[in-house]
């Protein structure tokens, strides 16, 4: 008799591991979007009706799982009598819901599930209302995004929903906001300029046209004082039998922004003041580089945009490659 007691306990214990080991596979999709997909296929209506189930099946489970743990309880006790049989009782009770959640034993639940789940869903369709009330239908798969990060991983796993142009959108739109103005800007170290006492000669337009830029700042001497914008298409209706200097013929407005603002302060500074380029200072006003509303633009599309009257090249890809070679004196020492 002990021996049949023993065996029948182990029978026991070890459906309840397995029974244990279930856990019903939600949806990769969102209710929504199940909602969507079921007005179109009868495939997505049956996914959407399985979906919909699923608190319903792990409630059996949960169920299924307590009687049998109390069967082995009682099992337990009466075969080991009271003092080993609680002994034992309470490390079974402690144990098994590790035991089952092992890969072996996983494996096995999830391969008997699947069988059984079709037949399940039968039952839950056949007496709905004798299962709703023990589900709970929280256990239903969170689709909410918890983190940007979240977020920007499961933009980069959309597949063919979005299209790489559009993935590249929303990414770049995630971080535009905590980019900073002197992190795509051009650096100073490139930046073209003219003297606002420079004559507006044949040579001179000649030269300002090979630059490629629609636009250069004037400065006074250097170009931490900046004082005005020269902007090419004016120049086109210059009289070049007249002497002019920059200083005439440039727009005086000349808007700032700092470095360490965020490019989303740049972009709407940019559609605020209408203007298109902005000088880009430190916290004591000299100047560090230039932003134009093209660069921004291209922050957050994450795609070059051509103007049409500018011809040059990645201004910062160039200062980067030929800052390798300032201050590099044989013996330089960075500290």
């Amino acid at each position: 008799m002990f021996t049949f007691l023993v065996i029948v306990t182990v029978l026991v214990f070890v459906t309840l591991l397995v029974i244990s080991g279930m856990k019903p596979q939600y949806s990769l999709y969102s209710l929504p979007e199940l909602k969507r997909r079921a007005k179109h296929s009868a495939a997505g209506q049956a996914e959407l009706q399985r979906e919909l189930a699923l608190p319903q099946l792990q409630a059996i489970i949960t169920i299924t799982s307590a009687l049998l743990l109390v069967f082995t309880i009682i099992l337990l006790i009466v075969t080991f009598q009271w003092a080993v049989g609680i002994i034992v009782a309470v490390i079974v009770t402690v144990l098994y819901v590790p035991l089952a959640h092992t890969a072996q034993i996983s494996r096995t639940s999830q391969k008997l599930y699947r069988k059984i789940e079709p037949k399940l869903l039968i039952l839950v369709h056949k007496f709905p209302k004798t299962f709703l009330f023990l589900s709970d239908s929280s256990l239903q798969a969170d689709h909410r995004v918890h983190s940007r990060e979240e977020f920007q991983e499961l933009i980069e796993r959309s597949g063919m929903a979005l299209t790489e142009i559009e993935r590249k959108v929303i990414v770049n739109a995630l971080d535009f906001n905590d980019k900073p103005v002197s992190s795509i800007m051009t650096p100073k170290s490139v930046i073209d300029f003219i003297n606002k006492g420079e004559f507006l000669g044949p040579l001179v337009l000649s030269e300002l046209h090979l630059l490629g830029h629609s636009r250069l700042p004037v400065i006074n001497e250097t170009l931490d004082q900046v004082v005005g914008i020269l902007y090419l298409r004016d120049l086109l209706s210059l009289d070049v039998r007249k002497s002019a200097t920059a200083e005439k013929v440039m727009d005086t407005h000349v808007y700032y922004v700092r470095e360490d603002q965020t490019l989303e302060h740049a972009l709407a500074a940019f559609l605020k003041n209408r203007h298109h380029l902005f000088i880009v200072i430190n916290k004591q006003r000299e100047t560090v580089g230039l932003l134009t509303i093209e660069d921004t633009i291209e922050a957050l599309l994450g795609r070059r945009i051509i103007d049409e009257d500018d011809n040059h090249a990645d201004l910062r890809s160039v200062a980067e490659h030929e800052a390798r070679h300032n201050n590099t004196p044989t013996g330089h020492t960075d500290v």
